[in-house]
């Protein structure tokens, strides 16, 4: 079998797999939906991680790096080989603070995007006179599926 077919196959199963997880709709016309309040969960859960894993991947360099330096002076190879895991330990711990970071980043921009977009929507469908004293009768955005169905 040849590369381009077996990557063609592998995505066809990804992308079927990806509707089967979408849910409620006809067959093959999933979407996935996030609430606000869920991407506001997953950034402050990204948030968390990354300001407990700064100070908690920290902990042990100091002590681990006196030990190798220790064990090294001593003539033991596993002093050399404890300084090496420090090293690789620090680039895992920036490279999954780097991911946190851009995870939460992400989600609160997409969180004030779409709150910018609901606003500007806002605006458009602002219904011209009041319907009510002291109303304005606008409709936010995201009511407005209510309208469409």
């Amino acid at each position: 079998m040849s590369f381009e077919q077996e990557w063609g196959e592998l995505k066809a199963a990804a992308a079927m797999r990806l509707n089967q997880a979408g849910g409620s709709g006809p067959k093959g016309s999933a979407d996935f939906v996030v609430k606000d309040d869920e991407l506001g969960g997953i950034g402050h859960a990204a948030f968390d991680l990354f300001n407990g894993l700064e100070t908690a991947g920290k902990h042990a360099k100091a002590a681990s790096g006196t030990a190798g330096k220790g064990l090294k002076g001593d003539g033991f190879d596993t002093g050399a080989a404890l300084t090496e895991v420090i090293g690789a330990w620090e680039k895992q711990v920036k490279s999954l603070l780097q991911a946190c970071a851009h995870i939460s980043n992400h989600l609160d921009y997409t969180k004030a995007s779409r709150k910018a977009d609901d606003e500007w929507l806002e605006t458009q469908l602002r219904i011209i006179g009041p319907v009510a004293p002291d109303a304005d009768a606008s409709v936010p955005a995201s009511q407005l599926n209510k309208y469409f169905r």
